[in-house]
């Protein structure tokens, strides 16, 4: 269980190692995209940084909400609309939250997951961020009694192999969707960044948790 400050901690480091992926999630977009999502994915990481070192939050629905709207407005196009609405609807229903444990993340994700569906009417296979996303909320209900630093690590495990997995996809969405099978052999850069966001959280829990 982590405080609201720990939690802001949290969401820091995942903010600066999103911003030293920049180049990984660049060469992931280059493979079937325009490459720029890495640029943009820095970008808004970069925002959400400052945002949260500057401010404080009374629970963890205004936290999320404040990482939502931050990355919307700064990293822009389709990668800002769907993470924007992942943390926004994760702060749906979480107003009275006030520490951040494995029943409030998996809230999050069961809530965010929802959201991104009903805004970009995406679905499990179609080589999006939901195919880490997806399993990563299923494994949430699965570990629902473990500590919070092994419930993370089987949840990150969970979204690497949703994104392993979208190698064996064809786009149906999005600039991908030109390429048909030349997307195949490749991973969706949304879903590499789903699983890098709740890989770099365990990191911190991990961290504090020793």
């Amino acid at each position: 269980m982590l405080t609201m400050d720990k939690t802001k901690e949290m969401f820091i480091h995942v903010s600066r190692n999103m911003v030293e992926s920049k180049d990984i999630l660049t060469q992931a977009d280059k493979a079937i995209g325009d490459g720029d999502h890495g640029i943009g994915m820095a970008r808004g990481f970069e925002a959400v940084e400052k945002k949260l070192a500057n401010q404080d939050y009374e629970n963890l629905s205004d936290l999320l909400a404040s990482i939502g709207m931050t990355l919307m407005g700064s990293i822009g196009g389709a990668a800002g609309a769907v993470f924007g609405t992942f943390f926004k609807g994760g702060a749906k229903n979480l107003k009275d939250q006030k520490f951040f444990d494995i029943k409030a993340l998996s809230i999050m994700l069961q809530d965010g997951l929802q959201a991104v569906e009903e805004r970009g009417k995406a679905k499990p296979g179609d080589k999006t961020m939901i195919d880490a996303l997806e399993p990563a909320k299923m494994k949430s209900i699965e570990v629902s009694s473990q500590p919070l630093v092994d419930a993370i690590e089987n949840m990150a495990e969970a979204a690497r192999q949703g994104m392993e997995n979208t190698k064996d996809m064809i786009a149906t969405t999005g600039k991908a969707k030109t390429l048909g099978e030349r997307s195949l052999g490749h991973p969706d850069p949304g879903a590499v960044s789903m699983y890098l966001i709740l890989k770099f959280m365990h990191e911190y829990v991990l961290k504090v948790s020793k």
